[in-house]
């Protein structure tokens, strides 16, 4: 388990988990949950191929995780309406915290 496909999923692991903790958006996490899908695959064959099967294992139940997280941020069309609604809202308060975190006042 020290070749170029574990290199591979342990990379695109870092990475996925990269895009969902820098919380760059609803689009970006969803990719970051993608990626995830992809590497989680990796790691099956890399575990089923060398006999490793709870690495295999663990990343079958991950990958179902990941694809609901998928599902979430980038299928769901309720849940794409529910954000569209929610962002300007969300921006609003972030400046109104910004603010605050400089020591102003807060709109009222």
């Amino acid at each position: 388990m020290n070749g170029p496909l574990e290199w591979i999923a342990a990379i695109g692991t870092m990475l996925a988990a990269g895009l969902i903790a820098a919380d760059l958006g609803r689009k970006t996490t969803g990719y970051g949950f993608v990626l995830f899908c992809l590497v989680s695959i990796t790691w099956i064959v890399s575990g089923l191929t060398s006999d490793a099967i709870p690495i295999a294992a663990m990343n079958a139940i991950l990958l179902l995780i990941n694809a609901w997280g998928v599902w979430q941020y980038l299928l769901s069309r309720k849940n794409r309406k529910v954000m569209e609604r929610l962002e300007p809202i969300e921006e609003e308060i972030e400046e109104e915290v910004d603010e605050e975190e400089r020591g102003g006042e807060t709109r009222a």
